[in-house]
């Protein structure tokens, strides 16, 4: 983990920044994907898992996505027991919502007036997969990936969020064991809001740590 170091990339833009775009494959292709299947059927053969447990596993990486960062992140800003739960393991602390991302390690950081908390992958790609969905391709991109540890005040700004001197910057780089979700500081004017209208607010760049600010467009019209 490193500190006040800023980096960012396209988060809404548009142009390019160098990124490296890694699409999914129909089919699997050369020699380690093939390996790959073949440990699969391997551990299937052997017991350490069924098919329906692959199956199921499968279906709820199906229906996956930010909105589900979105619910927890309601909950912890409307509840502060589960909040205090989230922080200290979110791993358990997420089973109360019905998501499960065992055997991973999940931690839960969290963004406020004297601290703001960014993810990254240095290695390679590593992502709650399982409960955000797919990552966004500028995560995987050797650019974020090296810059964000050496400069991440400057590619936070690259993302729109400039920080003063004061608001400690953290990276936290995730790996194969471990998975990181930021909880972002609840917005100025959501104070009557509920938690599906909270969750409306949260974004999936807010839950990596390259959006800051999530105060609501028309907190009159709530």
């Amino acid at each position: 983990m490193s500190s006040d170091h800023p980096t960012d990339h396209g988060h809404h833009h548009d142009h390019d920044h160098a990124r490296t775009f890694q699409p999914d494959l129909s089919e699997p292709v050369g020699d380690a994907a093939l390996i790959g299947l073949a440990l699969r059927d391997l551990l299937l053969e052997r017991g350490v898992y069924t098919a329906e447990e692959e199956r199921a596993t499968i279906a709820r990486m199906a229906g996956a996505n930010p909105g589900n960062g979105a619910r927890i992140v309601a909950r912890a800003w409307t509840d502060p027991a589960f909040k205090a739960r989230l922080l200290d393991n979110g791993t358990e602390a997420i089973k109360e919502l019905g998501y499960d991302l065992s055997p991973l390690e999940f931690t839960v950081l969290e963004n406020d007036e004297r601290v703001h908390n960014v993810v990254v992958c240095t290695l390679c790609s590593c992502y709650p997969r399982a409960l955000l969905g797919q990552s966004p391709a500028w995560y995987k991109s050797k650019n974020y990936r090296a810059r964000i540890v050496r400069e991440p005040r400057a590619v936070l700004a690259e993302f729109g969020v400039a920080l003063p001197d004061s608001v400690e910057v953290r990276v936290h780089d995730s790996t194969a064991e471990l998975r990181y979700m930021i909880l972002p500081q609840r917005p100025a004017g959501s104070e009557d809001l509920d938690e599906a209208a909270l969750a409306a607010l949260v974004t999936r760049d807010s839950l990596i740590g390259t959006q800051r600010d999530l105060t609501p467009k028309d907190p009159a019209a709530h």
